[in-house]
């Protein structure tokens, strides 16, 4: 049961990112909610409730993967896709914290946060999925296999 549970959430999680990612980068919408310079109320309480869900789900992605017994591979990206998404939050307040208190621009926590996390919870998400089909593929095949 904890098994397909995992899989709800990590779909759930991967639909979460994509809706929340279009909001940010398709121009209409983007518009709409965050207007020309700053952002409506609709803006922050869509990208708010966004961030509240999203949290949610990974918090539960990770405790589920801790406590489920998976395949060794797949719960190497489980891993790195969590550990993407807890880190993108700790590194953009480190580098707020190291900006505001030693009045230095570091680009450090910056990178990490903008760059490094986002693709390390793409690379993660892409692993699983390849994962997925590559073993639904090996069960079909076995399935159809004559006897």
């Amino acid at each position: 049961m904890k098994g397909k549970l995992i899989w709800s959430v990590f779909w759930a999680l991967i639909a979460v990112f994509v809706i929340l990612v279009g909001m940010i980068v398709t121009p209409p919408v983007k518009q709409s909610l965050f207007g020309e310079y700053n952002p409506t109320l609709l803006g922050y309480i869509f990208v708010s409730t966004g961030g509240v869900v999203f949290t949610g789900l990974g918090v539960t992605l990770l405790v589920l993967t801790a406590k489920t017994e998976v395949e060794r591979a797949l719960k190497k990206f489980l891993l790195l896709t969590e550990a993407s998404f807890v880190g993108l939050p700790v590194f953009v307040i480190l580098h707020n914290a190291v900006s505001g208190f030693m009045n230095l621009e570091e680009a450090v926590f910056f990178t990490l946060a903008t760059i490094v996390c986002p693709v390390g919870f793409l690379v993660g998400a892409i692993g699983i999925i390849v994962l997925r089909v590559k073993k639904s593929r090996a069960e079909k095949k076995l399935l159809s296999s004559p006897r």
